[in-house]
């Protein structure tokens, strides 16, 4: 049975509850101050794998959209993480970030030392994007719908906690309080418009489901390969290379 678009937005948001990576242990670790600098570095690092992709993701997605009115109120997705005149852009606050915890922003924006498991479930994510229906792309993308609670808890965490951090290099958070909420109240309100049988709407949780995994994938992967059994895989990163000169 078709759910009303009110009941279908609380199963939606039912899964962040139970399943955004805000839950995870190594976010409690590394908001409450326990990561060691290392953790930290390896967190940044492959994150930034992430944060990378996502523009190339959504052109992805753009290139199979025919409505010019979706393609307009999409990119502007892109110019937040690639920058435009005005906005330098995510991935240049990300190595900031990544400069501020003494990473070489040049090594982290390398990509290389990303862990293989980082890797297989942030590009999975680009090809769901590229080759599945419009309907579970959008819906794949609102994980944002929980973000922002995430972005102040690391601000506060992080500010209370590291020495590294300041306005600075916490500068791509406190953006996305801005951009997230505008990029998910387009496309909740498209997911619920466009879900409009029992069958898309199964979809469309799917595809959530699916993102939250690629989050929770990514955490996992950093937990053993640094934290427990902290055994790093064959051409990760090794705590000591990819340093700023100050920091080696």
């Amino acid at each position: 049975m078709t759910q009303s678009k009110a009941d279908f937005e609380a199963r939606l948001r039912r899964i962040g509850a139970e399943r955004y990576h805000d839950l995870h242990p190594f976010h409690h670790r590394l908001h409450g101050g326990q990561c060691t600098p290392d953790e930290v570095r390896a967190w940044v690092i492959n994150r930034y794998y992430y944060q990378s992709r996502i523009p190339m993701k959504d052109a992805a997605f753009m290139s199979r959209v025919e409505n010019p009115d979706l393609r307009r109120a999409w990119r502007s997705r892109i110019e937040d993480h690639d920058g435009s005149d005005g906005n330098e852009g995510g991935i240049r606050r990300w190595l900031r970030l990544a400069s501020a915890v003494g990473l070489d922003p040049d090594y982290v924006a390398s990509c290389d030392g990303v862990l293989p498991t980082t890797k297989f479930a942030v590009d999975a994510y680009v090809r769901f994007v590229r080759d599945k229906t419009l309907l579970e792309a959008v819906a794949a993308s609102l994980t944002e719908l929980f973000a922002p609670a995430i972005h102040a808890a690391r601000i506060e965490g992080l500010l209370q906690n590291y020495a590294f951090a300041d306005d600075s290099s916490l500068s791509y958070f406190r953006r996305r309080l801005t951009e997230a909420p505008k990029d998910v109240a387009f496309g909740l309100q498209w997911v619920l418009d466009h879900a409009d049988t029992a069958e898309k709407q199964d979809q469309a949780t799917a595809a959530l489901i699916f993102k939250t995994d690629v989050l929770w994938s990514q955490l996992d992967a950093l937990w053993g390969a640094y934290v427990a059994p902290a055994r790093i895989p064959p051409g990760a990163w090794q705590p000591g290379t990819g340093m700023a000169q100050a920091a080696a």
